[in-house]
């Protein structure tokens, strides 16, 4: 929709590591949480990335302590009206 790419669930959520035979069954089940628990964030985050670069791809200000998401060094720079605009219009 919009243009905006499909981001596929299965790519970012993966429950494998259960499967390991050297593991004890709380480690599987710790396993198992973590899998999904990290996996649907990264799912999650992955599908705001792709919303704001369609929407609104500036970066930030570079802040004191700020960490820059790599995703975003393909965004315009902040304050760069011509880019911006090169870019949307």
């Amino acid at each position: 929709m919009f243009g905006i790419p499909t981001v596929k669930r299965g790519s970012y959520i993966v429950f494998d590591r259960f499967q390991l035979s050297y593991i004890t069954i709380p480690e599987k089940l710790y396993c198992l949480y973590c899998s999904y628990v990290n996996g649907f964030f990264h799912y999650a985050t992955k599908i705001a990335f792709e919303t704001e670069k369609y929407w609104c791809g500036i970066k930030h200000k570079n802040f004191p302590g700020y960490v820059e998401l790599i995703d975003h060094k393909e965004f315009v720079e902040y304050g760069d009206k011509a880019s911006y605009h090169k870019r949307y219009d």
